[in-house]
């Protein structure tokens, strides 16, 4: 008969929140595809900020409102014929003269050159030499704009596809760099007012009731008007210094919790100082409510600024975002040029969408009440 001993000096040790969160991601199918959602659009945006793709979303590369390739060229425009033929003169027209020799026909070792439009163009000979002296010299590159292209064009000629990428670039830089520092400030404040308690508390809650008692769109629109500074800095400061609410609120709550347990006892009976107590005792143990904010607040911070962008106070021009594009694609619309508006709206939803779902998955992980 043989006996199983156990050796006494091995130990199991219990897996931390970190593990035990990240366990419960695991199981989470939804969870896991949302994140591979988010960490795609990462990618892209690490991609497109390093010049790997998109690099050249200004260039001209279809038409003016060049249809997506899955609808078909444009079969809607001008007849030659119906161009050609000039509209019966006016006889009370003082410029009469000068434009029926504006309309005489060209020689015929001359072309006749017409534009995206089917319009004749006088001054396509001179453009087609400026774009050839640019491209020998190696700041432009001369090449036939396409009538299609895979999502459609702007009005520009800009490829929406590109266009989206890019867009996406500014909106998520400003959606994560806002959210870590409108979570850095309320953390700070939190664990403040949190920990010291007495007037620094009665202070940071007045603070707090200021910023709270404003409808938080209208704080932020009211902060753009007055800076009237337009630029990727000035979005990431409006939202910050407004959107640090909710974390204090929360972490105030944490740190008045954990202030009068005993490992900050200890801590105190060994002479640790108060800052050290607050960030290298008490803000590990907290520090999961500081991440599902800043998860929180970055889709809110990416609404906001394509709300922003659409209402003329977000970026300037020349730098596009979801929200620039949404701006203009509502002028788009009318004209039928619906491209834009769809691959704008749906990156937007698809990435929203997934946050979300990891942010939720994530909370419910870190909840240590939660099996």
């Amino acid at each position: 008969m043989s006996t199983t001993t156990t050796n006494p000096s091995v130990q199991t040790v219990s897996p931390g929140l970190w593990a035990l969160a990240w366990r419960r991601l695991r199981a989470d199918k939804v969870a896991m595809i949302a994140m591979g959602i988010v960490i795609a659009f990462l990618i892209a945006l690490v991609l497109s900020a390093t010049g790997v793709i998109a690099s050249d979303w200004e260039q001209e590369s279809g038409v003016s409102y060049a249809p997506p390739g899955f609808v078909g060229a444009d079969t809607g425009t001008v007849a030659k014929a119906e161009v050609e033929a000039p509209p019966p003169d006016n006889p009370l027209d003082p410029l009469a003269d000068i434009i029926r020799e504006l309309r005489k026909q060209p020689d015929a070792d001359q072309a006749v050159i017409v534009n995206d439009y089917g319009i004749p163009d006088p001054l396509a000979k001179e453009m087609a030499e400026i774009r050839t002296e640019l491209a020998k010299s190696g700041k432009a590159v001369v090449g036939e704009r396409l009538t299609t292209l895979p999502f459609g064009a702007d009005k520009w000629g800009h490829d929406i596809i590109k266009k989206t990428i890019k867009g996406a670039e500014t909106s998520i830089v400003v959606g994560l760099v806002a959210a870590f520092l409108a979570t850095l400030l309320g953390t700070i404040f939190g664990a403040l007012a949190g920990y010291f308690g007495g007037k620094v508390d009665d202070f940071f809650n007045w603070f707090y009731s200021i910023f709270t008692s404003i409808p938080y769109l209208l704080l932020i629109l009211s902060v753009a008007a007055v800076l009237q500074q337009k630029g990727v800095t000035t979005i990431i400061l409006i939202l910050a210094f407004t959107g640090w609410t909710g974390p204090f609120r929360l972490i105030r709550a944490e740190y008045m919790k954990h202030k009068a347990r005993e490992y900050v006892w200890a801590a105190d009976a060994i002479g640790a100082s108060h800052w050290r107590k607050m960030f290298v005792h008490i803000f590990p143990n907290v520090s999961h409510v500081a991440l599902v904010q800043v998860s929180i607040l970055v889709v809110g911070f990416i609404k906001s600024e394509v709300i922003l962008s659409f209402l003329g106070f977000g970026v300037p021009v020349g730098v596009v975002s979801w929200g620039s594009m949404l701006n203009e694609a509502q002028n788009e619309l009318i004209l039928g040029k619906w491209w834009q508006l769809v691959a704008a709206t749906a990156a937007m939803a698809v990435l929203v969408t997934a946050f979300s779902l990891f942010t939720d998955a994530l909370r419910d992980a870190l909840d240590p009440k939660l099996k």
